[in-house]
């Protein structure tokens, strides 16, 4: 399938927008609270704000998969022909590089949980089921591992950005337009 229109669908806009709000959002509280707030100092309030990151950050996988699923019926719009082929090319490898991070982060962080013997909640509503019990050698790979994963989500993020504004302001083409707007 080929998408003729320059502009992305009004659900992947929304899917996008909305994952966008609730990576950066997870990411600054799961900066937060593992950079700023002690056990010894601040114990049950770094207790509650890791709780909200988690619950947050575990709906991710849910629209992750809804995301990756309309993508593949509804394809993208073309990129601007003003675009080197090698520039295209990063742009895919960006895009599939933010799918990864989008569903490496969550599942490392369940892991991660699960392995500490804490549950993995999503939006306070329910926990997602246990598939490992705690297990401090699982602990010692996945917490540096979702640490890491989340600084490159974190610069991978920022450069999606920056394209986008550069892309806009200075390139003047239609690719930011083309997830703020739609076919009248």
């Amino acid at each position: 399938m080929k998408n003729t229109s320059q502009y992305y669908t009004r659900t992947a806009q929304v899917l996008h927008w909305l994952m966008a709000i609730i990576f950066i959002l997870a990411w600054i509280i799961g900066f937060y609270s593992g950079n700023f707030l002690s056990y010894e100092v601040d114990g049950s309030f770094k207790g509650d704000v890791i709780s909200l990151h988690k619950n947050i950050a575990t709906t991710i996988i849910f629209l992750v998969v809804v995301r990756i699923f309309w993508r593949y019926t509804h394809p993208a719009p073309e990129l601007p022909n003003s675009m080197s082929p090698v520039m295209k090319k990063a742009a895919h490898l960006g895009h599939l590089g933010l799918y990864f991070m989008l569903l490496a982060l969550p599942i490392t962080g369940c892991l991660y949980s699960w392995s500490v013997g804490y549950p993995a909640p999503v939006l306070y509503l329910f926990n997602l089921p246990t598939l490992i019990g705690e297990n401090p050698a699982v602990t010692a790979v996945v917490k540096p591992l979702h640490i890491w994963i989340s600084w490159a989500a974190g610069l991978l993020l920022f450069g999606h950005i920056a394209a986008a504004l550069k892309h806009h302001f200075i390139d003047k083409d239609n690719v930011l337009n083309s997830m703020l707007k739609r076919d009248q």
